[in-house]
């Protein structure tokens, strides 16, 4: 099973009124709200590409659930909020796939489970009622933290700083082509607030940081500021 350590893995930022922890498992975690915040998990991706044919790896789907039981027993998180993308596609959702999920989900009965629908949810459609998902269109604000606004889409909204997803952002590192990693990151603009991908099947986009944007990279089981505002 995955696990986490949160001491060596966290980093701390704030925005919005709000304190968030920055997981190197590619999650935010608002202590003060009690609440985990993910971001593109796109559960099924990879069955739907082996139903096309393309051979990818299996035991992404257990993975990712291994990976939110750690993240809920380190942070005794008592909330997940899905920034949008939490299934890939209708033809993900296969028994297997759903099984999983389901089963996950009874034993984690008690943790309240919140989807800000994204572009591939509105295609996937939302998760069989047996997941006990509440879902919501973009923005959605906590009750306790009117300036913030959670999303899918990385959009401006007045009166409010955006956390959101959709981009899967990431960094390249490193001199000469060859000794270059391109790395997930969190990347905070003026406006919005980016968060890595949590799937683990999922690929990247790399984003260029504003003279005032602050952006923290993820490096194995660390999160590091990349530059000196943090």
């Amino acid at each position: 099973m995955a696990s986490v350590t949160a001491a060596a893995t966290a980093a701390t930022f704030s925005v919005g009124g709000a304190t968030l922890q920055l997981l190197a498992e590619r999650a935010v975690f608002l202590p003060e709200q009690a609440t985990l915040l993910v971001a593109d998990a796109h559960i099924g991706k990879a069955q739907s590409f082996r139903r096309l044919g393309v051979p990818v790896p299996s035991g992404t789907t257990a993975d990712g659930l291994a990976r939110l039981t750690a993240l809920l027993h380190v942070t005794g998180a008592h909330r997940i909020v899905f920034l949008g993308d939490l299934l890939h596609a209708a033809s993900g959702r296969s028994a297997a796939v759903l099984a999983a999920v389901a089963a996950w989900r009874d034993a984690h009965a008690a943790i309240e489970l919140l989807l800000v629908r994204g572009n591939h949810d509105r295609h996937a459609g939302d998760p069989p009622a047996a997941w006990r998902v509440q879902c919501v269109d973009e923005p959605f604000h906590l009750p306790t933290l009117p300036g913030l606004a959670l999303a899918h889409h990385p959009r401006p909204v007045d009166g409010a700083y955006v956390l959101a997803g959709h981009v899967h952002p990431a960094v390249v590192l490193g001199g000469r082509a060859h000794q270059r990693m391109r790395l997930p990151c969190f990347h905070f603009g003026p406006q919005v607030g980016l968060l890595p991908a949590f799937g683990g099947f999922t690929g990247s986009h790399v984003v260029q940081a504003g003279a005032n944007d602050q952006v923290f990279v993820i490096a194995g089981d660390e999160v590091r500021p990349l530059n000196s505002r943090a």
